[in-house]
């Protein structure tokens, strides 16, 4: 599998906010970082609601 293709900034915020390795991150099956994603998208739009 190849890495994914993001830019190495991009890849450290997204590790840092996932809470994963970078390396983890960065084999990452595509399809599992965008649920990922929609999942810590999905808590900060609750977090703020409830603000």
């Amino acid at each position: 599998m190849r890495p994914l293709q993001i830019s190495p900034e991009t890849a450290v915020k997204l590790a840092e906010k996932l809470k994963v390795p970078l390396e983890q991150l960065m084999h990452m099956p595509q399809h599992i970082l965008l649920q990922k994603m929609m999942e810590l998208a999905k808590q900060e739009e609750e977090n703020k609601k409830e603000e």
